[in-house]
């Protein structure tokens, strides 16, 4: 409590002196530097200097970390700190107040304060504004299991552990443009981690050939990842019936076609030769000759 209120009081004693603004970015599960550093070229006695990390509200801020003249160790204001805050006594005496954090969380996105006083005189103040990220995992858009005689398709795309909160969309690939939000239902959710899951549906009209795309965007890592998804490429059952969608390589067909074709034409050949022999034995044999012709059509089919 004493700790607290000597807080509040040389917070309030520095809003006459200006402030530095600062931002930093960090990913969650790293460390980061929040720099807090004099201008002054000059050494300092640790013995008059106090050092302030705290967050929070100015009328009740909350310590992170500090230095007390005459201590000969740093301390903690907050156990979500504790062993993560850390100060350096060598550092602080050439001027460098700057905390380390170590082992990153999305509860760390805060505005830090560092307040340096000397003699009990503010001689600092910066604020360092951190900002936290986590990437999104690859979306994974689920096939539609609807009916085919639904007239209305439903797509499902989910991504996981991300910060800070994603936006969503859905794109007609055909032309990449973006599909109406009335489409989409999304919903986001706060894992045990403190990061983010995401879950949206997509219920669009039945059409041929429907081709659309997720797309999870991280505005703070300028970062889009974007999975499609064809329709083109399913099977559709109905009771004891299949319909099987048409072959998207005709190349392969058409090779298929002509592969049948010429061994029939080699059987026809071969049965032809055998039916002629049976009847015309000796050197009047001219079955495989006069399919030959047809050999040379098939190779052309």
């Amino acid at each position: 409590m004493r700790l607290r209120s000597a807080g509040l009081l040389l917070l309030l004693l520095s809003g006459l002196h200006a402030v530095i603004q600062e931002e930093v970015r960090a990913m969650v599960g790293s460390n980061v530097k929040l720099s807090c550093i004099s201008t002054e070229e000059k050494t300092f006695d640790l013995n008059e200097l106090f050092v302030y990390w705290q967050i929070g509200a100015t009328e009740k801020p909350e310590t992170v970390t500090y230095y007390l003249s005459g201590n000969s160790s740093a301390g903690h204001g907050n156990n979500h700190y504790k062993d993560r805050a850390q100060l350096s006594l060598d550092s602080m005496k050439q001027g460098d107040f700057s905390v380390h954090l170590y082992n990153i969380t999305p509860q760390d996105e805060q505005k830090f304060n560092c307040l340096v006083f000397s003699k009990l005189v503010k001689i600092l103040h910066v604020v360092v504004t951190l900002h936290v990220a986590a990437n999104y995992s690859m979306p994974v858009v689920s096939t539609p299991d609807n009916a085919p005689e639904d007239e209305e398709l439903t797509f499902t795309c989910t991504s996981t552990d991300g910060y800070p909160w994603p936006n969503v969309y859905w794109i007609n690939r055909t032309d990449n443009s973006l599909l109406d939000k009335a489409l989409q239902n999304s919903t986001v959710s706060l894992n045990a981690r403190g990061l983010y899951d995401v879950v949206s549906v997509l219920r669009i009209r039945r059409t041929p050939n429907v081709n659309v795309g997720c797309c999870i965007e991280n505005v703070l890592l300028h970062q889009n990842l974007t999975v499609a998804s064809h329709t083109g490429i399913i099977e559709t059952f109905k009771g004891n019936d299949t319909e099987v969608l048409p072959d998207t390589h005709p190349d392969r067909t058409r090779a298929m076609v002509a592969a049948i074709t010429l061994l029939l034409t080699v059987v026809v050949a071969a049965a032809a030769g055998w039916w002629c022999r049976s009847r015309c034995p000796g050197k009047n044999y001219t079955g495989a000759q006069a399919l030959r012709p047809e050999l040379g059509f098939t190779d052309h089919v």
